[in-house]
């Protein structure tokens, strides 16, 4: 069951996610760049070309279009809601040819590509069900490149947020170039394995240069993202002074013996939109 108008709409902001990076990353990467000199700057000023060209041309703005993710947030009272699955799925279908997507969902056994970025629990949805009646869909294509560079640690919790600051930075040093720097690193602390995961993932759907709404949180990620630039790796692995655009942060409450971290990196190519939908049926993509 689908809805054919929200389908075009969906595939619509597909297509914007891919082409049109958001103006948040796009003042980071300009703000970067004016810091940096030499090779640095050299490839953070590609970075905003390839990113003006994706714009003008509507075309994807990396070859690898990622996987299709959604976020999706719906009211209980919504009148479409049974409807939601069917059109997500439908218009990932469509935009794999209109956009044009690269096909990226295959077999984890025998490597067959499904040729349509549609598979077994793909493309990947997160469902939360709250009081209302409207919707609100977040688009967050992950590249292959960034998602390799995810990372859970089941720390003990003696160890403390020093301890927790301390597998971060590790982990995202140890990435090195791997997933095109400078990007936002997603930090989930808390909850369980998948949860903390999970929460990270989600803290990449706020804007760069946001902070975290608790004072002690909004702290951690300026410090992070402090001691993270300060290991010069720079953009693309390359040196310099800019290796992550932001860090963000949630957390869960966690069991007493258990300290989750999981670590969900986006590159600089920081994709996203948003579809929402009242209870009226109108329908908006930014």
């Amino acid at each position: 069951m689908r809805d054919e108008r929200l389908v075009e709409q969906l595939v619509a902001a597909i297509r914007t996610a891919e082409t049109i990076l958001p103006e948040d990353v796009l003042v980071a990467l300009k703000e970067a760049s004016a810091i940096e000199s030499g090779v640095a700057r050299v490839q953070l000023e590609a970075m905003l070309k390839n990113a003006d060209a994706a714009r003008d041309g509507s075309i994807p703005m990396c070859q690898d279009t990622g996987i299709q993710t959604f976020i999706v947030c719906v009211g209980s009272k919504f009148p479409e809601l049974s409807s939601l699955k069917g059109s997500i799925i439908e218009a990932v279908r469509r935009a794999t040819n209109e956009v044009p997507l690269r096909p990226n969902a295959v077999h984890p056994f025998t490597g067959e590509n499904t040729g349509d970025n549609v598979g077994e629990h793909i493309p990947y949805i997160s469902w939360e069900i709250v009081d209302g009646d409207s919707c609100v869909i977040d688009l967050l294509p992950k590249g292959g490149g960034s998602e390799n560079c995810a990372a859970l640690g089941m720390l003990p919790p003696g160890v403390g947020i020093n301890g927790v600051k301390r597998f971060i930075v590790d982990h995202v040093v140890g990435c090195a170039g791997k997933p095109c720097p400078p990007g936002i690193v997603g930090v989930g602390i808390g909850g369980g394995a998948d949860l903390s995961l999970k929460l990270g993932k989600l803290s990449l759907l706020r804007p760069v240069g946001s902070r975290h709404p608790e004072g002690n949180i909004a702290a951690l990620e300026e410090e992070l993202r402090d001691l993270i630039n300060a290991s010069g790796i720079g953009p693309m692995g390359l040196g310099g002074k800019t290796t992550c655009l932001d860090v963000h942060v949630e957390y869960a409450h966690r069991h007493p013996a258990s300290l989750p971290v999981g670590i969900v990196y986006q590159c600089w190519s920081d994709r996203r939109a948003r579809v929402t939908i009242d209870a009226n049926g109108k329908i908006e993509v930014t």
